[in-house]
């Protein structure tokens, strides 16, 4: 598998102390925009779960693109290839489990950072 598209270059952001602080202060506020994690005492195990489960995900996202990068790159022999790929597929599917087990609809997986955008 060799290919040189966009959607498989790992990003590239310059990130602001000032927009990692704007960032936590929306996301441990009201004033959080749409798509981020409110900590509210009401529903804090369901924040707190979200809140896991999204950076277990956005970890997930960053281990597929090392390994896409890795093929591409003939880094790894095929018996490599295929366990990486199985090892991938099964902690896609851990992630939903544990959303669904959590009650956390696994499209929530995605919060917005203010200036920095969505994390996934």
């Amino acid at each position: 598998m060799t290919t040189n598209s966009p959607e498989h270059a790992a990003p590239s952001f310059r990130l602001q102390p000032a927009d990692l602080n704007a960032a936590l202060r929306a996301v441990l506020t009201d004033t959080a925009p749409s798509g981020s994690i409110n900590l509210d005492p009401e529903r804090i195990e369901h924040d707190l779960a979200r809140l896991v489960l999204t950076l277990i995900e956005f970890l997930r996202r960053l281990l597929e693109l090392q390994a896409i990068r890795r093929m591409e790159a003939n880094e790894l022999s095929e018996d490599e290839e295929e366990r990486v790929g199985l090892t991938l597929m099964r902690a896609a599917g851990q992630v939903s489990r544990l959303a669904r087990e959590l009650g956390v609809d696994p499209r929530e997986l995605n919060m917005q950072l203010g200036p920095l955008g969505r994390l996934i």
